[in-house]
């Protein structure tokens, strides 16, 4: 009988596996980073994406000659810049076969294959032995796993004690005592909540974490969703979607910008160091 795990990890797949959704994150959300961006200096969504991504970097330190394990790594942007520009060995776990199968082909055409590899697959269950790891990565990915806690414990797992583990994700607000107004997003990752900034902190310190920093950027996560829905609305006819498809995309891009306004919704880079 199949599980709540994996009935979810079947969902996230046939979404992203789908010719829309990888049309539509290819060509508006951001090509290579499909995650929120950084908008202080740009309005442009790659550019704001790739911020975030030097971001987490500049905040992780030190990967040259490092084991990388990037979760959720949708079109292996990130483990790109990381093997490229900072040196890191970066093994990418991700659910998605199609986005797999084109970041291996950027990487292939980066020269990149000898240091990054690309593996199929879930990260509530990874196939990775015990202490393999010096960091873990992830961007905008762990809210779409059913059993959240499981992909805490898999990476505290697979990472070496003194391990750092990065990482950012949609959350809603620690104090939010009505969800009724986040129904709808919850409607559409097909889950009951999302996590905050306080389930981490508490999961991760009863997995023998210590807080290394943690950025509160959650204006960013309304800027981003608001950008990616005005870029999609000006280049409908890019996406090989159709109207049907874009106008229920652009609808599920306006409850994370209200949710976003209302102040039940955050967003941030959160680090942690494995005690040891």
């Amino acid at each position: 009988m199949a599980t709540k795990t994996d009935q979810g990890v079947a969902t996230a797949r046939d979404y992203y596996d789908s010719d829309e959704a990888d049309n539509f994150y290819n060509t508006i959300w951001g090509g290579e980073d499909i995650h929120v961006g950084i908008y202080e200096n740009t309005s442009d969504i790659r550019t704001a994406s790739r911020t975030t991504v030097d971001r987490m970097a500049q905040l992780l330190g030190d990967v040259n000659g490092k084991s990388l394990l990037d979760i959720g790594s949708g079109y292996g942007g990130a483990a790109r810049v990381m093997a490229s520009q900072h040196g890191a060995h970066v093994t990418c776990l991700n659910v998605a076969i199609v986005e797999n199968d084109r970041n291996r082909e950027m990487t292939r055409a980066a020269g990149l294959s000898d240091r990054i590899e690309v593996v199929d697959g879930s990260f509530d269950d990874l196939p990775f032995g015990d202490e393999r790891f010096d960091a873990a990565w992830s961007q905008d990915a762990i809210l779409h796993a059913p059993d959240r806690v499981a992909v805490l414990e898999e990476v505290a797992r697979v990472l070496r004690p003194g391990g750092h583990f990065i990482f950012t994700d949609p959350m809603q607000a620690d104090d939010l005592t009505d969800e009724g107004d986040l129904q709808p997003i919850y409607d559409r990752i097909h889950l009951p909540n999302l996590a905050s900034f306080g389930f981490y902190r508490r999961e991760l310190a009863r997995l023998g974490f210590e807080e290394v920093e943690i950025e509160d950027r959650s204006i960013e996560l309304r800027n981003h969703y608001a950008r990616v829905a005005e870029e999609l609305d000006a280049r409908r006819g890019d996406v090989d979607a159709g109207d049907a498809w874009v106008n229920r995309m652009l609808e599920g891009l306006s409850h994370w910008v209200k949710g976003a306004d209302a102040g039940k919704l955050t967003w941030g880079i959160l680090h942690f160091r494995k005690k040891g």
